[in-house]
């Protein structure tokens, strides 16, 4: 499994060169052609028998993370936001910032100099800045620059039955694709590693523009919420339980064929999976299925705890059997399936 290295890459939305290099070093041996276009998606093309129906399989390289606006006087950064970041997960987190991965520290005023009213809010993203040890402006400037790019610093473990990392949103899915480019198929395949999908989805828009593929799957890591809390509110996907198929996001409402064929395949091969329960979110699916005359899309994903934070728990059995399904769909698949 590849995703550990992955995981520790940096990607984040509009900087997706290491986590780019890192994937098609991996798979420049297993497809026909490669191409990168000048938004940065990287396209494997593994040719079949009946290159005319051509299947868009999916998954984006890109992940939250932050970007360096100014630098203070007294050395201290300020930085934005890239991507949907809860400002509550952001304090004391460790990052790397820009290509020489300068180690920082975020804070924010001291819990003892706060007032009372303070202690009872949420600090601000605006209220923080990234600690890199420099003791004023001229001393940073020699380590970082404004418009830096800084990606969180967190180590992949193995915890048995799970793994933990940073970016499983989407280096899963990224994982599961390489691993799908490994089987050989009667059609043509394209396997496109995505960019920018959590500034807008627009990496997948241009892609799909190109390609005009018959079906799209995207694959993807979304939200398992199945962590203590009231019982009226839904766990939106559980880890252990397979992956999850959704027939809907906020995005698009996935082709309807294509959803029931991804059922009937788990079904008919034993594979475990789930529905979405929530309809949050969106997906690379949300571009892709408004591409030119449209495109049927269906969008599987391995469930994930804790996404866009710094650190991710994924269940191991969710993604071996995200890739079996995904295969067993495109051994089954017929172009007489898509109206």
């Amino acid at each position: 499994m590849e995703l550990k290295e992955l995981s520790e890459a940096s990607g984040v939305s509009g900087c997706e060169e290491e986590i780019r290099k890192i994937i098609q070093s991996h798979i420049e041996n297993w497809v026909d052609e490669i191409r990168v276009d000048s938004l940065g998606n990287l396209t494997a093309i593994k040719n079949g028998t009946r290159q005319s129906h051509r299947v868009m399989l999916a998954a984006h390289m890109d992940e939250v993370g932050l970007m360096i606006t100014s630098i203070e006087k007294d050395g201290g950064l300020r930085f934005s936001k890239v991507g949907g970041i809860d400002d509550r997960v952001l304090l004391s987190k460790v990052v790397l910032i820009g290509a020489q991965k300068v180690p920082g520290v975020i804070g924010a005023k001291p819990p003892h100099l706060l007032k009372k009213e303070e202690k009872k809010q949420v600090v601000k993203v605006d209220q923080m800045f990234i600690d890199i040890g420099a003791s004023d402006k001229e001393e940073a400037e020699k380590m970082v620059k404004v418009g830096d790019y800084a990606t969180f610093y967190t180590r992949y473990e193995d915890w048995g039955t799970v793994v933990k990392g940073k970016a499983f949103d989407d280096r899963a899915g990224c994982a599961v694709l390489m691993e799908v480019l490994k089987e050989n198929f009667p059609f043509t395949v394209n396997g496109v590693f995505t960019v920018q999908e959590e500034v807008g989805i627009r990496g997948a828009r241009v892609a799909a523009y190109r390609l005009d593929p018959v079906v799209a799957f995207v694959l993807e890591g979304t939200t398992a919420d199945d962590i203590p809390k009231k019982k009226d509110l839904s766990p939106c996907t559980v880890l252990a339980k397979g992956p999850a198929l959704s027939y809907m996001d906020q995005t698009v409402i996935c082709d309807r064929q294509l959803f029931n064929f991804l059922v009937s395949t788990a079904e008919k091969n034993r594979i475990p999976f789930q529905i979405k329960q929530l309809p949050s979110g969106g997906t690379d699916g949300g571009a892709i299925h408004l591409t030119r005359s449209g495109i049927p899309v269906a969008v599987i994903s391995v469930p994930c705890r804790y996404i866009h934070s710094p650190a991710t728990l994924l269940h191991k059995e969710d993604f071996s059997n995200t890739v079996k399904l995904i295969v067993q769909a495109l051994h089954r698949f017929k172009k007489e399936f898509i109206k």
